[in-house]
């Protein structure tokens, strides 16, 4: 009897030892280390198939900000039979943050089934294509915008190495994007480069590197992305303005109307952090661009504020939202930019009744025009190259349209933008968050 009663107490206590080990294991990850079939996952095998959605981070960051983590989410929730690839640079070959660190974010996105996070390698991704030799040559110290520049160039490498969909890391997936290989348009007959797809090996994607390098300068803002593919565009096909909300197609690629992903324009990227009358369904889009870049006031999402920004969370990415999204009462989430410590929310929100169609925008090119970029005026059309058709086509069956109002993006630079958020507050037109034009947007400054 003594001796059955021993055994029973050592199992018990070895299964107790067992399930410490485990939790204590868990906790000390804090969720983020990899399942086996994660860690045994290489790109060339998960992302062959051209399927994929890829996002980039080129710095050393590694705990995605709540903005990049919900444009990952919203991927992963949208494309759930697709893998959703997140190239990090920062990351090391054994697809894991440091031991004994925390990373929320980071965890939240390992968790994810169709969410698998890689270490970018530029060396090894660049091989065998046009961009080798220009980045073994360079000196990345000396380059402006680099962090930029090398996710223009990496985005190309990836996709054209892979397929699938690039889109950049503030961008918020609604709904399936139907086309395989496609560019979206910012503005009639402007390309952005911050949402694209191809199937693998496409020749566009090659002959974006090879021009890529020919006309490389990292000076000129945009020369090396949306810039490149509006002059590798007109190369293939005559470009003409959009009519009403249809896409366009020339040959095999199709160019998506600004609705697609910009129903809200750069000039405009405040609304998203506004309160609503009625929250737009955006029904002729398949994502929207969040332009984080002009955000250098560092507004962010508050529970509880009722922005459309909140809501979009609370619909497209649920886990961030619960898991990274703080209330009023203490800072919001994330780093904030230059300006005020903190924001909380207004005691009474200001109505956004419509949202008003505007006149034109300045639109200085700083020397970027992307038309005489080629060096020879001809290539405008390409031999053999197709003329654009229409394709009357919603982003979903009802072929309504969104209640965002359909703003033409000027082609602009990294100048003219922050110029434009400058004279924005000058002027009053909501660039100062204290303004009275912008005292209650759903978030106040708080004064310390």
């Amino acid at each position: 009897m003594l001796k059955e009663l021993q055994l029973s107490l050592s199992v018990i206590l070895l299964l107790s030892c067992g399930f410490l080990y485990r939790l204590t294991t868990k906790s000390s990850c804090h969720f983020s280390c990899l399942p086996p079939y994660k860690s045994q996952q290489k790109p060339e095998g998960l992302l062959g198939k051209g399927r994929s959605i890829v996002f980039i981070e080129t710095s050393e960051r590694m705990e995605p900000p709540p903005l990049v983590s919900c444009a990952v989410e919203s991927a992963a929730k949208i494309y759930p039979e697709q893998p959703v690839a997140f190239f990090m640079k920062g990351l090391s070959n054994s697809m894991q943050p440091p031991p004994n660190s925390t990373y929320p974010a980071f965890s939240l996105l390992s968790a994810i089934d169709n969410v698998f996070l890689f270490p970018l390698n530029m060396k090894k991704l660049f091989e065998d294509t046009p961009l080798f030799s220009w980045y073994t040559q360079i000196n990345t110290s000396a380059e402006r915008n680099w962090l930029h520049v090398s996710s223009d160039a990496s985005r190309l490498a990836i996709i054209w190495k892979y397929g699938g969909i690039y889109m950049d890391t503030d961008v918020i997936s609604i709904r399936p994007i139907p086309e395989e290989n496609f560019l979206a348009a910012q503005s009639s007959q402007y390309s952005s480069n911050g949402v694209f797809g191809f199937l693998p090996r496409h020749s566009f994607l090659w002959e974006c590197m090879e021009n890529f390098v020919e006309h490389y300068n990292s000076d000129i803002w945009g020369n090396q992305g949306p810039n490149l593919m509006t002059r590798m565009l007109r190369v293939w096909c005559k470009l003409e303005d959009f009519q009403e909300v249809s896409d366009l197609k020339c040959l095999n690629l199709s160019f998506l109307h600004p609705q697609r992903f910009y129903p809200i324009s750069y000039p405009e990227w405040r609304r998203y952090y506004e309160v609503w009358d009625t929250d737009p369904s955006f029904n002729d889009s398949y994502a929207l661009h969040l332009w984080n870049y002009m955000n250098q006031e560092g507004r962010a999402v508050v529970r509880g504020s009722n922005t459309l920004v909140e809501n979009l969370y609370r619909q497209h990415c649920p886990r961030t939202y619960r898991h990274l999204i703080q209330g009023p009462e203490g800072l919001v989430t994330g780093k904030l930019g230059p300006g005020p410590a903190g924001w909380q929310l207004c005691p009474r929100p200001r109505e956004s009744p419509g949202f008003p169609r505007l006149g034109k925008h300045p639109s200085p090119r700083d020397g970027e025009d992307s038309g005489n970029l080629l060096g020879q005026s001809e290539t405008v059309e390409r031999a053999g190259g197709g003329d654009w058709t229409r394709l009357r086509k919603g982003a979903n069956d009802s072929g309504t349209s969104a209640h965002s109002p359909s703003f033409g993006d000027p082609q602009v630079s990294r100048t003219a933008w922050e110029n434009y958020a400058r004279n924005s507050a000058r002027e009053g037109r909501g660039g100062d968050p204290g303004s009275p034009s912008d005292r209650c947007h759903g978030l106040q400054e708080v004064k310390h």
